[in-house]
């Protein structure tokens, strides 16, 4: 990623808190990885298994940890968080145009919207007549805002996102293309092996600066919110049921599920197809492995996993048709310990 403009190493070192190890003249006009990286880019060196990258590097810089510093062949930029200093360099080099202000010609607003004069509305967009789109605010083509929804100050649904019906959003919420928030809630009440929809009359609260990964779904609760409190990351293709809580700068990778009503702390991270069942609740400051399912509730902090891991598959079929068995094999060893006990015990 380049950008015409350029800034100077030691102009990034002082805005960043960087110290710079090497001539701070240099102009970077953009960033790639240690191997394509030419004189004119930023690079950088998080996990040390890249590290054998760093020798060839042709980078104008490369943001790396003091430990390896010594190696690098180039100016480097000494950060205790690599990847974080890197982020927050590259958002300079980041090129999206902001929309102008106004309601495209093709877009459908309905009577009573209130729509603020600094809010973008793209082409084919839907506005309901009692929703509110508030300044700075910018909808993408295709985008559908509902009955009773808030879009904040300086939000950003990027395309064909659909605010179903009572989703208030904060400021500078991010959602990301095909997301849909505040569809029915999953509740059904079986009537004599009938299935009876039970009416969702909740809505979706989610906070300032919360992020929506593409075709994510957020379902509005039955009776209360769901609720994602400021700073929540959620990846693609996640779904989110109703009544659920997230806490405050929690992130979740794709293809996660939680269940009605449970309740995720502040501060976690839940990998790639984790799936949470309802009712549940995770302590604050949790990590839990990729494709681990949560059955029960997690009252401490701390890394948490469940499955099996990839091995050969002869190796995994042999461990499959054991695990058939190990009910078996406890109740037989619980059996010789017994004996043991009396054996050396028998009075």
């Amino acid at each position: 990623m380049s950008s015409p403009s350029g800034y100077r190493l030691d102009e990034l070192a002082h805005r960043f808190g960087l110290e710079l190890r090497g001539g701070g003249e240099a102009v970077i006009r953009g960033v790639a990885t240690l191997a394509t990286a030419q004189p004119q880019q930023l690079a950088f060196l998080a996990n040390p298994r890249y590290a054998g990258a760093l020798r060839d590097t042709r980078a104008g810089v490369v943001v790396l940890r003091e430990e390896h510093a010594d190696r690098c062949p180039v100016p480097a930029l000494l950060a205790r968080d690599p990847y974080l200093a890197y982020a927050k360099i590259a958002a300079l080099f980041e090129q999206n145009p902001a929309p102008a202000p106004g309601v495209h010609p093709g877009a459908v607003i309905e009577s009573g919207a209130r729509i603020a004069a600094g809010a973008s509305i793209g082409a084919f967009c839907h506005v309901a007549g009692d929703a509110v789109i508030e300044d700075g605010a910018v909808l993408g083509p295709h985008c559908i805002v509902g009955h009773g929804c808030r879009v904040g100050s300086q939000s950003h649904l990027v395309a064909r996102v659909t605010l179903v019906a009572r989703v208030r959003l904060g400021e500078r919420v991010l959602i990301h293309a095909g997301a849909v928030v505040g569809a029915d809630g999953f509740g059904i009440a079986n009537d004599d092996g009938r299935w009876l929809k039970v009416p969702q009359l909740g809505g979706v609260s989610i906070g300032d600066d919360c992020e929506i990964g593409a075709n994510t779904t957020i379902d509005r609760g039955a009776l209360e919110d769901t609720v994602l409190e400021e700073d929540v990351r959620l990846d693609n293709q996640i779904q989110v049921a109703h009544n659920v809580f997230i806490g405050a700068h929690t992130a979740m990778a794709g293809c996660s599920a939680v269940a009605g009503s449970a309740r995720i702390g502040r501060h976690c991270l839940i990998g790639g197809g984790v799936g949470v069942l309802g009712h549940l609740e995770i302590a604050d400051r949790v990590t839990i492995t990729a494709m681990s399912l949560v059955t029960r509730s997690i009252q401490a902090p701390g890394t948490y996993s469940s499955g099996t891991p990839l091995e050969e598959n002869h190796r995994w079929r042999r461990n499959a048709a054991r695990m058939r068995h190990l009910d078996d094999m406890a109740r037989r060893l619980a059996e010789l310990e017994k004996r043991s006990a009396r054996d050396k015990d028998p009075l």
